[in-house]
């Protein structure tokens, strides 16, 4: 419960944005206020103002739309990768398997972080790289999980009575075999989306995330962090965004494999 309540609060924040925040033009343009630049939290600005004047609150509000839209999307594309590629390995085996999972293997062995920096560096800045370049390098998780599943699951008699009746590969990896890992890719997927969105920010807190005029949270904690300590608001507050918005939905992961697989409760 903890868990869907605080990702339903952000996502009603993404939703209702203009909605919500008491300066819009803060967080949807160039705009700049110096005269009430780098004021502490208060009746006027409950979270500050920063080294612009622009009230920090509206700021983050607007900022949930582009980290948790980014940190989706890096999730539903990197387990599509993952996933397709996790079937294809696990069902055929053999030098699809072995192709599949050394190039993985590969990619592994290589920092995480280090190779997402190289390939947005070859590509340049921009949303749509970003998500490729934080997706390319993550899918050998999500292969491996789904590989392991696939190869139980096709040993099973109801897949091998459909390839009895004469049933194509293709029918019996999508119409048998994946709908059967449809509870652990749903498992996954929710665990990993807390994960993404800290990727998305840590790209941003690098200067290497989206530019502005948009706002993201990453992206605030690197400039507010220039002003530290004395006005400790500037970074705090996008800080907490992140690590409660991560939270929540690792909470909500939990739950959902809690339901899904109640074989892990006896396994904890």
């Amino acid at each position: 419960m903890i868990g869907i309540t605080i990702v339903s609060v952000f996502v009603i924040m993404a939703l209702c944005a203009p909605f919500l925040a008491p300066y819009p033009a803060d967080a949807t343009g160039q705009a700049m206020n110096l005269n009430d630049k780098l004021q502490p939290p208060s009746s006027s600005h409950l979270l500050g103002t920063d080294d612009l004047g622009r009230d920090i609150l509206s700021r983050i509000i607007y900022g949930t739309r582009l980290s948790l839209g980014l940190g989706l999307a890096v999730t539903l594309f990197t387990g599509m990768v993952g996933i397709i590629l996790g079937c294809l390995a696990g069902y055929f085996g053999g030098k699809v398997d072995e192709i599949i999972m050394r190039v993985g293997d590969i990619m592994m062995a290589i920092p995480y972080m280090l190779l997402v920096i190289a390939i947005v560096v070859a590509t340049g800045r921009g949303p749509i790289k970003l998500i490729l370049a934080i997706s390319l390098p993550w899918w050998p998780w999500y292969a491996r999980v789904v590989r392991g599943e696939v190869i139980q699951i096709r040993e099973k008699f109801f897949v091998e009575a459909a390839r009895a009746l004469g049933a194509s590969n293709r029918r019996i990896l999508f119409a048998h075999v994946l709908p059967n890992t449809l509870n652990i890719i749903i498992v996954q997927v929710s665990l990993q989306i807390g994960r993404a969105i800290l990727a998305v920010a840590a790209m941003g807190f690098l200067g290497l995330g989206v530019q502005p005029p948009q706002v993201e949270w990453g992206m605030m904690v690197s400039i507010g962090r220039t002003y530290m300590p004395s006005w400790w608001w500037m970074a705090s507050f996008p800080g907490a965004a992140i690590f409660l918005l991560g939270l929540g939905f690792n909470l909500l992961g939990d739950g959902i494999r809690d339901i899904l697989d109640p074989r892990s409760l006896t396994r904890a």
